[in-house]
């Protein structure tokens, strides 16, 4: 009976230990990632705002003259499938 209780106990205090460990190495891992994202951010070169603003029209007015070549192509589409039906 002493001699379980003895393995009960070191199994306790090695489960115990084992948690500390685990939950130091997860805590390090997420300090890692932490500084390494942080480090990333660092060398990023930003836009201005001049290059924002500049960038943004560009999408936009790209994306203008997608929408006006897609109508129309609907419309000669729509027209030519008209003259067959």
């Amino acid at each position: 009976m002493a001699k379980e209780k003895d393995k009960d106990k070191k199994m306790k205090e090695k489960t115990k230990t084992t948690k500390k460990v685990k939950d130091k190495e997860k805590k390090t891992k997420k300090e890692n990632l932490i500084k390494g994202i942080r480090k990333e951010l660092k060398m990023v070169k930003w836009p201005t705002i001049k290059e924002l603003v500049k960038y943004t029209g560009a999408t936009i007015v790209l994306c203008i003259i997608l929408v006006a070549f897609f109508q129309c192509l609907d419309i000669i589409l729509a027209f030519i499938k008209g003259m067959f039906v």
